[in-house]
């Protein structure tokens, strides 16, 4: 049966998923169907909703810059809101980074990352072209992107598009130094450009977590051979992880770093890669073939910028760490519950990201029991969208304790349906 809708959705099999919600209001931690049904936004509408929807402070902004100035090319012109945000970001990211692109989305900002490191390396004059990433990563949907994430349903059909990556174990519980030495080894056969990963996290992968220290020995490898470190926060930025970026908690400052999602609080989309300024002086020449060819229409666009830099002053007057602090106590909480649970396994927590299996099903993202789960949550007046098998939940930080209470009893309950 087709949908009576013209529109495609991403990520979505229109033969076999009913038709899509209309959503016709958002509000702190809720959304709201045109029928007036409310739904708990328990995974910030693909991870994007920091503070919550529709937080005021957001609205003015982008409602006072839309009077001013709506867009403008980039390309030989500049704005306040742009200038503004880039100097703001270099203040709360390492002192290293000095440099910062902007672009549309996480994607996009991997996208620049990679061709920032081909670059560089390029323009110095050594021949190294191979990139390092993790098994089981996903890094987004553009060329390069699919590239350096994991091969299999995502990107098969888009295989001969694809450039070959070199993939590093995944460093789970017990096989950290197996993937370290992995790594070493791939280091010391020469000719890599980047590694990148996604810190602490892999998001899209199953949210799988590693230690810090993982983390630390990986940059150490790389900067011990020359190898550029890319992190991909994409998702794990904006405290996700429990720091504003994870990188933070293993005292790691990435070559390359891409921050995109909560940059707007989840109003708009916005992305920047930042850099060192090495890697931009390798582009800076008057040889114009030097140049670094990357935009979009849309780079830097200053309506975007405006809600970025509301966001950021979001982050300096309210509490937001502790907002988040008290996120992760609540599903430290929640998750005792089916730490001995038999129909449960594999409980997870770092940060606000809270993630479990359901036990003895199929695995992986293409999991016949997705579906089956998401149609039991949004039933329950739930937004949340397993990976497979895998149940995660990544709230605004708005959220309250009564609301994640309903989340986690909602667990339970779909999870003595499905069994």
């Amino acid at each position: 049966m087709k949908s009576t809708s013209a529109v495609w959705h991403p990520f979505t099999q229109h033969a076999v998923q009913p038709e899509a919600t209309p959503i016709s209001k958002g509000e702190g931690a809720w959304l709201e169907t045109a029928d007036g049904r409310r739904i708990f936004d328990a995974i910030s509408s693909w991870w994007v909703v920091t503070h919550g929807h529709r937080h005021p402070h957001i609205v003015t902004a982008i409602k006072d810059q839309v009077d001013r100035l709506d867009q403008v090319i980039f390309a030989g012109f500049t704005h306040e809101p742009a200038e503004k945000l880039a100097r703001h970001l270099i203040a709360i990211t390492p002192p290293e980074l000095e440099y910062v692109f902007f672009s549309d989305s996480g994607s996009t900002s991997v996208e620049v990352a990679l061709k920032m490191a081909l670059g560089f390396w390029r323009h110095c004059g050594e021949k190294r072209s191979r990139i390092l990433a993790l098994e089981g990563a996903y890094h987004g949907d553009t060329i390069g992107g699919m590239s350096v994430g994991a091969r299999g349903v995502f990107n098969a059909p888009y295989s001969p598009l694809l450039f070959d990556v070199e993939r590093i174990p995944f460093p789970s519980m017990e096989r950290e130094e197996a993937a370290l030495d992995a790594l070493n080894a791939a280091c010391r056969r020469g000719g890599i450009a980047a590694l990148i990963v996604e810190p602490l996290v892999l998001g899209a992968g199953g949210m799988l977590i590693y230690p810090p220290w993982v983390l630390a020995e990986m940059k150490r490898v790389c900067k011990t051979h020359g190898v550029l470190f890319i992190a991909d926060e994409v998702m794990t930025g904006w405290g996700r992880t429990g720091t504003l970026f994870a990188c933070e908690q293993a005292n790691v400052t990435p070559d390359i770093a891409c921050y995109s999602k909560g940059l707007t609080g989840g109003s708009l989309p916005l992305a920047v890669t930042l850099c060192r300024a090495d890697i931009f002086e390798a582009h800076y020449s008057t040889d114009r073939t030097r140049t670094f060819f990357h935009s979009s229409s849309y780079t830097a666009n200053p309506i975007a910028c405006a809600a970025a830099l509301a966001n950021l002053e979001i982050w300096e007057r309210e509490p937001v760490r502790e907002r988040i602090a008290g996120i992760a106590r609540l599903h430290t909480k929640g998750l005792d519950r089916f730490r001995e649970d038999g129909r449960l396994t594999n409980v997870r927590q770092i940060g606000t990201i809270a993630a479990l299996d359901i036990a003895d099903s199929d695995a992986g993202y293409m999991a016949d029991i997705g579906p089956r789960l998401y149609q039991g949550f949004l039933a329950r007046g739930l937004l949340i969208r397993p990976l497979g098998n895998t149940i995660y939940l990544m709230p605004p930080y708005c959220s309250t304790a009564s609301e994640l209470d309903l989340v986690y009893e909602a667990i339970s309950e779909v999870a003595d349906e499905i069994e």
